[in-house]
């Protein structure tokens, strides 16, 4: 089996994949006590060969606050079937590596338009008029 996160990025199952099961604690009546449906999914990130050098450091440096010594690890447990769980791990692994490797450009800054400064203008001026309403008036006159 392969799991295929991109055209050009593979993660081949026996040989990087490691699964590990365990009891579920949700739903599942009676077999809940006696069926391993809970899954965790780890893949070697850092020292992956699926992946080229450029896009294994985009993605280690994306994932850095979810690697552990450059191991992804995701679990799944949502459903009763251990089949299902595996098929949830696989997903959300996958959204997560391609996630990681999707380019971002930086957002470009603009400047407020003319239409929007004068619009802040008036606001600013309409609260000191209210603020100015709200103050005790001042004596004027000969005292």
């Amino acid at each position: 089996m392969e799991i295929r996160v991109r055209r050009d990025v593979v993660v081949v199952d026996d040989a990087e994949l490691r699964w590990r099961f365990s009891r579920s604690s949700g739903p599942g009546g009676q077999g809940v006590n006696t069926t391993d449906s809970r899954v965790e999914l780890s893949w070697d990130l850092a020292r992956s060969p699926a992946l080229p050098d450029e896009l294994r450091d985009r993605a280690v440096a994306a994932l850095a606050h979810r690697l552990t010594d450059g191991v992804l690890t995701v679990a799944a447990s949502e459903h009763r079937s251990q089949l299902r769980n595996r098929e949830a791990a696989t997903a959300r692994l996958v959204r997560l590596v391609e996630q990681a490797l999707e380019v971002r450009t930086p957002r470009q800054p603009t400047r407020p338009s003319r239409a929007s400064r004068t619009r802040r203008s008036a606001a600013e001026q309409k609260r000191r008029e209210v603020k100015e309403l709200r103050r005790r008036p001042r004596r004027t006159g000969p005292e």
